[in-house]
């Protein structure tokens, strides 16, 4: 081996001098993009959070090279072939970087003032354009969301390009509006200036994998759980009981970790936020991490400074007794939590749905936990939990048909105060709570009338569209239900416009374009169609596809007037009854806005106020 080949560099990198005119070529055996929605969702919060704990609107721009800078860890490359940077570890990262470029050049296009960062996604070779991340499998993908903002990845079985296109909604879905206009520069300019990277590059492959395997196999240091358990057996003098708790310890975080290999973290988190954090950090630049930040990054220090002032810990009986049942028993719900929000569960429904469509789970968890207490029955812990998801949906559902965004950079004050009133509430006292705080929502259900489906709001459409066809399903008695649509076992359901895509044949009504295509895409022209079913007659006239609806789920077979002269079931439902359903033969545009009027009733139906009412009367 040469000097060379021994070689072995190490250099900070900005986001700008590691990717500028970069080409980056990705190892065959982890071509696969994995990232999950939380990781893209953790990342986006964490980078933009930062960026706005510095950021003032009287600043100037030169101003950011001052901002707190953000480590985004270390990337390990292999130079074995000169001239030619090959991905060791850190693809997943770099490739959600490149994703999140994308979306900010977009975010950016039409606005006056600009920063350049296309030479960050892609570089030009013999006057040819190619992205920086060249593997040929995710070339279309990046292609339509870098061009269009969008890409169908509908029929695709690929996973990469699948996840690729999800977690581009994802950022969309979080990327807070406080970086309006005005800040979207800044924070393009922190982002590719202050986001630091560490590049470790070897010359040779035996080098780049042997790095690769030392730092995702050796020197690990103690996860703040295990500092907490080490803390916290030291405050336990018998050493019998020291033993105990280091059993049940151990055998919890194995149940735990059988969930997700950081579970034990998040489990913390979440029961430290729920039940006993106190501040947050205030949003003014330059303000200190507060309760709510100190248990995100050092949950154990946190613990050590508090356990008397909030906990009540002193003795080391308290301790003993604290952990022996508080903490066996929060872990148990966190993970029968964890169990019903994957398989769906009657005693508790809305945890199903708000994993599909929820907030951020740092906030979310935390929720949950807070109002559930060591001395209430199983039934009424179900039932709290189930509250707090009804109102977390509910929350969800109006900021989405509104077209608010909820990361949890611009609700998370809200959310921490609401998760402070809720702390160990009786549930009436939690159901009185709660809906008072619906009461003050300024999002209503009344935003449904303009709401339409656009590039980035698929998957929420598709999650409205599964709870609406379910909930009807399920008032008519059919086994069918949200999952049956949403994720089936089998084959997958797609969201069909009731309108095909022929502006020239609606010119009667409609003089824009643009007009027609938000009335199309409006929630009242839009049913749910097996794959395969839709496409097949997708293009066809309304009269034409009437025939083929009445055939489907009760929801498209509302459309048809044969519908009506049956099923018994459906005029023997209370909620039903009292919903303006009707047949529509013929599907002009006050059609389909009278469709849009229906789904409000029915979306009023489904979130009911009188969840909330009922429990608080029989109280």
């Amino acid at each position: 081996m040469s000097k060379t080949e021994n070689k072995i560099e190490a250099s900070d990198k900005t986001i700008s001098e590691l990717l500028k005119d970069k080409k980056f070529f990705i190892d065959y055996f982890q071509r696969e993009y994995r990232w999950q929605e939380k990781h893209m969702v953790a990342l986006v919060e964490d980078l933009t959070s930062t960026f706005l704990k510095s950021y003032k609107e009287t600043d100037k721009r030169s101003d950011v090279a001052n901002y707190q800078s953000y480590y985004l860890g270390p990337v390990v490359f292999s130079m074995a072939q000169e001239g030619k940077d090959s991905i060791i570890d850190g693809q997943q990262r770099i490739t959600s970087i490149t994703l999140f470029l994308i979306y900010l050049n977009n975010l950016q296009k039409d606005l006056a003032t600009k920063v350049s960062i296309a030479n960050l996604i892609f570089s030009e070779q013999y006057g040819e354009k190619s992205f920086n991340m060249t593997d040929e499998d995710r070339q279309n993908v990046l292609k339509g969301l870098y061009d269009n903002g969008e890409y169908d990845s509908t029929n695709s079985e690929d996973e990469t390009e699948i996840n690729i296109n999800e977690r581009y909604q994802d950022i969309d879905s979080v990327f807070p509006e406080a970086i309006d206009e005005k800040a979207l520069p800044y924070f393009i300019d922190w982002f590719i200036g202050n986001v630091v990277i560490v590049k470790i590059t070897a010359y040779s492959d035996e080098n780049a994998y042997t790095i690769f395997e030392t730092m995702n196999d050796r020197g690990m240091n103690l996860t703040s759980t295990e500092m907490l358990k080490g803390y916290v057996l030291s405050r336990i003098s018998n050493k019998e009981e020291r033993s105990e708790i280091n059993e049940l310890w151990k055998e919890i975080m194995v149940q735990l970790h059988s969930y997700e290999s950081n579970a034990d973290l998040t489990f913390f988190q979440a029961w430290f936020r729920g039940k006993y954090a106190k501040s947050m950090r205030a949003t003014k630049a330059n303000a200190e991490n507060e309760d709510y930040e100190l248990v995100g990054t050092q949950f154990h220090s946190w613990f050590k400074d508090n356990h008397e002032a909030l906990f009540g810990l002193k003795t080391s009986d308290d301790f003993y007794n604290f952990f022996k049942n508080q903490f066996v028993f929060t872990a148990k719900w966190y993970m029968k939590i964890w169990d019903n929000m994957n398989v769906l569960n009657q005693e508790c429904p809305h945890l199903f749905y708000i994993k599909r469509w929820g907030i951020a789970p740092s906030l979310q968890d935390a929720m949950l936990l807070a109002t559930v207490k060591h001395t209430d029955t199983d039934s009424i812990i179900n039932k709290k939990i189930d509250a707090v998801a009804h109102f977390i949906e509910t929350y969800t559902v109006r900021r989405a048909i509104n077209y608010r965004k909820f990361g949890a950079s611009s609700i998370k004050y809200t959310f921490f105060n609401t998760i402070k009133s809720i702390r160990n509430a009786e549930l009436h006292e939690l159901m009185d709570l709660l809906l008072q705080e619906i009461n003050s929502l300024d999002e209503k259900f009344d935003g449904i009338s303009n709401f339409s489906m656009h590039q980035q709001n698929g998957k929420f459409v598709k999650h409205l569209l599964s709870r609406i066809t379910g909930f009807i399903d399920q008032e008519m008695g059919k086994p069918t239900n949200y999952v049956s649509y949403y994720e089936p076992t089998g084959k997958k359901f797609e969201i069909e416009h009731l309108w095909g895509n022929k502006f020239y044949e609606h010119k009667d009504e409609f003089e824009q374009e643009n007009d027609f295509s938000h009335t199309r895409n409006s929630i009242g022209g839009l049913i749910l169609l097996p794959n395969g079913t839709n496409q097949s007659f997708s293009s066809d006239k309304y009269p034409d596809k009437l025939t083929h609806y009445i055939k489907e789920n009760a929801y498209a077979q509302t459309l048809h007037p044969d519908f009506y002269l049956k099923n018994p079931n459906f005029f023997n439902s209370e909620k039903l009854k009292n919903i303006p359903f009707k047949a529509h033969e013929v599907l002009m545009k006050d059609d389909i806005h009278e469709r849009a009027n229906t789904v409000e009733k029915i979306c009023e139906t489904i979130w009911s106020l009188d969840y909330y009412k009922n429990e608080i009367a029989d109280a």
